[in-house]
């Protein structure tokens, strides 16, 4: 195994951005590629482990960066004005979506018939959203992301699988919210799952969240037994669809 990882600048309207790419190099062959869409914190050294661990299991592995200039958050207020600032101009967030895609296929290495996306928390709304327009991807999986949408699938128009890894006591993302998605999926005829996880709270993939939640007074926490089953449900997924 030679896991080989790079900053990656590239443009996307009149915005710069910078992704971060890991790959095993000692795989000769084409592989599948994976965006991953980071937490409203930007592409921290969180996304880059989670790259590398995608990169372990012989995928390519591709974290976007949709704030630009590779922008990360030093505390809640930083990260809710970068977030925002997305979230309120959602056409230029749709166009580094695509671009994001586009930069994934580009990568010699990657087998364009085979790609997935994955977000945490902010990034779960993106991959999502990703699903949502229709984007050829095989699957997205979602973790602790937020559920609401910015667009109306028709029904049939969704083409990835969709799974969806949500704390059971995520008070940021109510089962309300849950509800509500299930009810949309249903409507527009996807191929989806939701699983929950008892006592998990919201950013229960991230041991940061343990410390996050206090200093911030955030309703965070990590549960390693959560973790451990959505990563392996999401590598179940991979290996079925591809």
């Amino acid at each position: 195994m030679n896991i080989v990882t790079s900053s990656v600048e590239y443009t996307s309207g009149n915005n710069s951005y910078k992704a971060y790419l890991a790959q095993d190099e000692s795989i000769a062959v084409a592989k599948p590629g994976i965006i991953l869409v980071h937490e409203w914190w930007g592409v921290n050294d969180y996304m880059r482990k989670r790259a590398h661990m995608l990169a372990e299991l012989g995928y390519v592995a591709l974290a976007i960066d949709m704030f630009g200039e590779g922008k990360v958050a030093k505390n809640p207020d930083e990260a809710a004005g970068l977030m925002n600032g997305v979230l309120g101009d959602m056409e230029t967030g749709t166009q580094a979506l695509r671009d994001g895609y586009q930069l994934l296929c580009g990568q010699p290495s990657v087998d364009v018939d085979k790609t997935a996306a994955i977000g945490y928390c902010f990034g779960g709304a993106m991959v999502l959203h990703m699903a949502r327009i229709g984007l050829p991807l095989s699957a997205v999986a979602s973790f602790h992301g937020a559920l609401g949408s910015f667009h109306t699938a028709d029904p049939g128009s969704i083409k990835a699988r969709i799974q969806v890894n949500h704390g059971e006591a995520d008070s940021m993302v109510t089962l309300d919210a849950v509800d509500s998605f299930k009810a949309e999926m249903d409507t527009a005829k996807a191929d989806y799952e939701v699983t929950l996880y008892p006592g998990a709270k919201h950013a229960f993939s991230n041991p940061q969240a343990d410390i996050n939640g206090p200093k911030y007074g955030l309703d965070l926490g990590y549960q390693a037994e959560a973790d451990e089953a959505s990563w392996a449900a999401m590598k179940e997924l991979f290996s079925q669809v591809f």
